[in-house]
């Protein structure tokens, strides 16, 4: 019985999706939620998986194929002795005794082959049961490796590209979330007035806060780490309150004012930069905002965030600071009218009241589409966000 294989259904907002990679072959056993292919999105990866045990019998559309919702893209033959008959038990049974026969790979090994270009059948294996192990791979490297040569090419290994001038280079297509990310934010520059402003915050008092804090916090909660993000989104709704233009979006020629507060955190992945959106976070308090911020960064780094954690949010903060950067203008997110951007945290000679002080200072920065938000309500913000900092009790009091 044969068991077409569906592309899953696409949310209204992604027309179609890509063909990203096949982690199964033709003729390969599979078995039932064993992950197939993944499909990439705009703005996510989807995982699809086996919809029951059996052999994979057809590829219809191969790796950078376009594909829309519930599209076939490949077929199963269903693994069962009822339905099953014929040439095609008999090729499954073939298929069982060559998978067999397959030796055994250590995982080291397994890699050093696969970035090799190597065939684990011609390496001998010294392990128990004939398991080949990492030693194996290097001692079948060597043996197999080239006499020395005066030539230019000489020590470059076959399997890397080589241009025609004879360099290395190497072409990976772009991602279509990095694509859609990069025509995001190209538009952002092209059709908003976007400024930027900036501050400094003195952050000694928030890290004393967490250096007296941080262990009971994460006792009391669970193993939820203190961290500074939590502080600034606080902050940043706080601030959102009494300047409900930086909290709008633009919509063609009307101001949508939002009113709640769905703070989006912007995440460097594996594929690209992602925003998911921490939903009416006026109603969370420092440890759900940490948890979340956490659960975020572990899903982004998997590829596992869903659409819906991606959807909407009034207000953006992303930070630059964890990478090691002093100053940036970070750019909008439509239809978003402002950014805030957190920089690194460096000690800095600072006046204090007549006195020279060292103290932890970071630069904040806030973009800001001018169409929307005038340059007194931008700067009058970035404040409110730095007096909240320097003075937590004011989170506390909201004043």
């Amino acid at each position: 019985m044969t068991i077409k294989i569906k592309a899953p259904t696409l949310p209204e907002s992604v027309p179609d999706g890509t063909i990203a990679t096949w982690y199964k072959n033709i003729g390969d056993n599979v078995r039932r939620d064993e992950l197939l292919v993944d499909i990439e999105t705009d703005k996510v990866v989807i995982e699809v998986v086996s919809p029951k045990d059996g052999v994979l019998k057809e590829i219809i559309k191969n790796a950078g194929d376009t594909i829309v919702s519930n599209e076939a893209i490949g077929a199963l033959a269903e693994r069962s002795n009822d339905l099953i008959s014929g040439k095609a038990k008999v090729s499954l049974e073939i298929k069982d005794s060559a998978n067999n026969k397959e030796p055994i790979v250590s995982p080291a090994a397994k890699k050093l082959i696969e970035e090799s270009n190597l065939n684990s059948e011609v390496i001998e294996g010294s392990g128990k049961n004939g398991r080949i192990t990492k030693e194996d791979v290097v001692s079948h490297l060597s043996a197999e490796a080239p006499t020395p040569s005066r030539s230019p090419m000489a020590g470059i290994s076959s399997g890397l590209p080589i241009s025609s001038e004879g360099r290395i280079e190497e072409r990976v297509p772009m991602s279509r979330l990095r694509a859609t990310v990069a025509k995001r934010l190209l538009h952002a520059s092209q059709s908003t007035a976007m400024l930027t402003t900036f501050n400094e915050v003195n952050m000694q008092p928030i890290i004393d806060i967490r250096t007296k804090y941080k262990e009971e916090f994460e006792k009391s909660h669970e193993g939820v780490r203190l961290g500074f993000m939590s502080f600034f989104v606080r902050a940043s709704i706080e601030a959102l309150k009494r300047y409900p233009a930086v909290n709008a979006s633009l919509d063609g020629n009307e101001f949508v004012y939002h009113g709640y507060q769905d703070i989006g955190v912007a995440i460097g992945g594996p594929r690209g930069l992602v925003v998911p959106v921490l939903r009416n976070a006026d109603n969370m308090g420092l440890a759900q905002i940490e948890k979340e911020i956490s659960s975020f960064g572990k899903k982004a780094q998997d590829g596992k965030l869903s659409i819906e954690e991606m959807k909407g949010g009034t207000f953006t903060i992303s930070n630059g600071g964890v990478f090691g950067s002093l100053l940036s203008t970070p750019i909008l997110n439509p239809p978003q009218t402002a950014v805030l951007g957190m920089h690194k945290i460096q000690e800095r000679p600072m006046a204090v009241e007549g006195e020279v002080k060292i103290l932890p200072i970071m630069y904040l920065a806030l973009s800001y589409d001018h169409q929307m938000i005038d340059g007194k309500e931008a700067v009058q913000f970035l404040v409110t966000i730095k007096e909240l900092l320097e003075d937590p009790t004011r989170l506390l009091l909201e004043i």
